[in-house]
Formats: structure tokens, sequence, C-alpha cells
């Protein structure tokens, strides 16, 4: 139920955990082969950042830059394109052993034909899953129909629509945005959801599981480099499925990775839910500038991972976000507001007033290195030239 409490908009909040747990985790079979099957799949780049490593007074810093991924300018299609395939031939399947998207196509046409016919793939979005989910739609010949707040900016509306999706405007938030498109769901209107509810699950699970190829690019690339593992990662959470992903990677048995979430401090469900010990809400509006990350409910799905897992989270301000995103620039990585917010998190743990705290509960010294995820690119441009002018 949400917390009758009322957010605290722009006071930085944290909380620490005294015992991250050990996450026992399978990896699905096949899922990075079917990533490198679809159109334009290239492991997005890891970017040494000195300039961030040099602000939290770290030795190293990277940066996993998903400002293109697969044709978009965010990781979403990893979750989206995974979870669409599963569910589809969970409904539909099984399908023949395929190479391009075109013959899967064929494939599904041929087991949809009747009753089943047309298709559409539904999703609510604040931008980017909602036009990961559209552009699967289009590669599989679907149709959209994608249900977005009432507060999106054009810039991220008009992109879905470049997808040849149906966009819904829902009055009110985001958290509306998913109610409205879970009432869509029937026989053919496939709502492909990256957040969980009672009775829906097993998409969004495949949604966590489709981000671990982010996370098997990493080990690669930090293998070749002959780079150790990093001691801590910050991850953006708004439902908190890329973080629950996150903690699936990196805290599993071997690992001693610490993960640090971060949200908007006016859409801090999961650092309130850490706080009460119990999925708590945080009612609208939600008005951060990191919209993707504007989210007043913690997927239930991902719940028991964030709070098992989670060495920290921290609730920051807009500020904090535009400062991770000019500093981001300069070690030549393009972020958007939701993407620069990990980034952001730790500036506020590692630099703030508190930080000689943050750094002894996190056991974080000047000789460790850190890992943040870019999870976008400048998606909304006229905002990018306003926090990062010149570039």
């Amino acid at each position: 139920m949400p917390s009758s409490r009322p957010p605290e908009p722009e006071q930085p909040r944290r909380y620490f955990n005294p015992a991250p747990q050990t996450i026992e985790t399978t990896t699905e079979p096949g899922l990075l082969e079917f990533h490198r099957r679809l159109p334009g799949y290239a492991p997005t780049p890891l970017v040494p950042a000195p300039g961030l490593a040099a602000a939290l007074g770290v030795r190293q810093a990277w940066v996993k830059d998903e400002a293109q991924r697969l044709g978009l300018p965010a990781y979403k299609i990893l979750g989206a394109s995974w979870a669409t395939y599963r569910e589809l031939g969970h409904r539909f399947g099984p399908f023949r052993p395929w190479n391009a998207l075109d013959d899967l196509a064929r494939q599904l046409s041929v087991h949809t034909l009747g009753a089943h016919a047309p298709l559409t793939l539904v999703a609510a979005t604040d931008g980017n899953h909602g036009r990961a989910v559209a552009r699967m739609a289009r590669w599989l010949g679907l149709g959209a129909h994608i249900v977005v707040p009432q507060d999106m900016v054009p810039a991220r509306r008009e992109a879905i629509e470049g997808e040849g999706a149906r966009v819904e405007v829902h009055p009110g938030s985001y958290d509306d945005a998913v109610l409205a498109a879970a009432r869509l769901a029937d026989d053919t209107h496939i709502v492909i959801s990256d957040t969980a509810w009672d009775g829906y699950t097993r998409v969004p699970g495949w949604v966590i599981a489709g981000y671990s190829t982010i996370f098997q690019e990493m080990d690669a690339q930090l293998a070749a480099l002959q780079a150790p593992q990093p001691d801590l990662v910050a991850v953006q959470m708004g439902v908190g499925s890329l973080a629950a992903a996150v903690i699936q990677h990196y805290r599993a048995p071997g690992r001693q990775t610490h993960v640090v979430g971060v949200e908007p401090t006016r859409a801090d469900c999961v650092l309130r839910s850490l706080e009460a010990g119990a999925l708590t809400g945080v009612p609208g509006p939600h008005s951060s500038i990191m919209a993707g990350l504007n989210c007043g409910n913690t997927s239930p799905l991902a719940w028991p991972l964030l709070q098992a897992g989670l060495s920290a989270s921290v609730a920051i301000p807009d500020a904090r976000a535009e400062q991770a995103m000019r500093l981001l620039s300069e070690d030549g990585v393009i972020s958007g507001e939701s993407g620069a917010a990990g980034a952001g998190g730790l500036l506020e743990l590692l630099s703030g007033a508190q930080a000689g705290a943050a750094r002894q509960a996190l056991g974080l010294t000047a000789e460790n290195s850190v890992l943040v995820i870019s999870t976008e690119g400048a998606t909304d441009p006229v905002a990018y030239a306003r926090v990062v002018p010149g570039k």
C-alpha cells in the first residue's frame, strides 16, 4: 500500500545494509546467443572515466555506456526482446531453430493464424522500455500499444511513435499507466512489462534475465583488459528490475562486489521499502528530471533481491544527476538524466557531507574501483543541451 508520508523532494537520503547477502541464481541458456542474432548487435563500450574516479576518490571508475544498444539509445531492448521472445514461445511455440528475426516472424505468423491474429504487444513506459517493446513488435511484424504518463516529454513520445506504435497518453503517473496497460491484456494483446504484480511475474522475470547480457559483456571486456572486477557497482532503480539483475550477477557465490542502488528523492520507493522492511509506495506526482526512474512502487519480483543484495541505497536530488551528466561528458560519455543517476548516487555518497561514513560502511578506499551503468543517451535532447551546454 502507498505510504501516507509524503516524499522529501530535495533532501538526499541513504540506507546501509550491514550484511548484504549472497544470491543463488541461474543463467538462462541461449540468452546471449539470442541477443547476438538481433539486428545490429555489438557489445556496448566499457569506458574508463578518470574524471569520475578523481571526483569519487577511487583508483578506477568504469562506465558501461548504453547510449547505443541495438540501434536504440538505451539498454531496455535487452530485457524487452528476451521477454517478448520467451512469452511468445510460451504461448505459441515451440519455434524451430532460426538465425534471423525474419524467420522467427514467419514462424510466429504461421503459429498465430486464425483466432489469435493480429497480435499486439502492450507496455507502459516512461520512455525507453516502451520504445524497446515497440521496436521488437516492428521487427516481428506485430502491433504495439504503448501507454505513457501525461508528463512525458514530446521527444520520447515521438520516438515511440516513430517505431510505428500507437501511443496512449494516460492521465496520471507512470504507476497509473502500468495499471492501464495491465487492463488491456487479452488473447491478442500481450503485456510486456518490466514490473510485476499479483498473478503477473513470468514476463518481468524474463526482462530481468535479459539484462544479464550487459554483465556477461562487461566480464569479457574486463578480462580482455586484464582488469579486476569492480569493488562497487552503482545502479539506477525505478521499479528495480535492472538493480535486481545487477545483484544476481555481482552478489552471486564467489563475488564480493558491493551494489549501491540509486533513485530520485521524489520517487524513492526502494529506499523507503528498505527502511520499513516491507514494500512501501511513494505517492505522486513524481516530478524528477530522471524520468525513467519516476516510479512510485517497487516491483514485488525485484524486491526480495533488492532487500537482500543491496549494500546501500541512496536517493538523490536532480542537481546530483545534472552534476553527473556534466562530469560524464568530460569523460566522453553522453548520458541522459536517468542514465547518469548511478554516477550521481556515488557523487552523493562519496563526495557529500557524510562521505567518510559511507566509505567506512562500504569498505571503500582510494585503491578500489567502481562501475556505473550509463543506461541511456540523450533521450531528451532539449534537456541535455540545457544541462550540458555546448555538447
